[in-house]
C-alpha cells in the first residue's frame, strides 16, 4: 500500500528529472541554434533573443522545481 508520502516524493522527483532533461535540451540546442545563425546570415544577432527567453524559462522551472517546490515536500 502507498502512502500519500511515497506517491508526493515521487512526483517531486519527476519535477527534478523534469528540469534536468529541460536545461539538457537548452544546452544542447543553443550551441547549434549559434552555429545556424553563423552559417547563414550574421547581419543581426537574432539567437540572442531566443537563447535570452528560454534562459528565462528554465531560471523558472528551476525556481518552481528546486526553490517554491521544496516546501511541498517534508522529508
Amino acid at each position: 500500500m502507498k502512502t500519500r508520502f511515497n506517491i508526493d516524493r515521487k512526483a517531486h522527483k519527476n519535477s527534478e528529472l523534469g528540469f534536468k532533461i529541460h536545461l539538457l535540451v537548452f544546452l544542447l540546442a543553443t550551441p547549434v541554434i549559434f552555429i545556424i545563425w553563423y552559417l547563414t546570415d550574421t547581419t543581426y544577432p537574432w539567437p540572442i533573443w531566443s537563447t535570452a527567453a528560454w534562459a528565462i524559462g528554465v531560471l523558472f522551472h528551476y525556481l518552481g522545481v528546486f526553490v517554491f517546490g521544496k516546501n511541498k515536500i517534508k522529508n
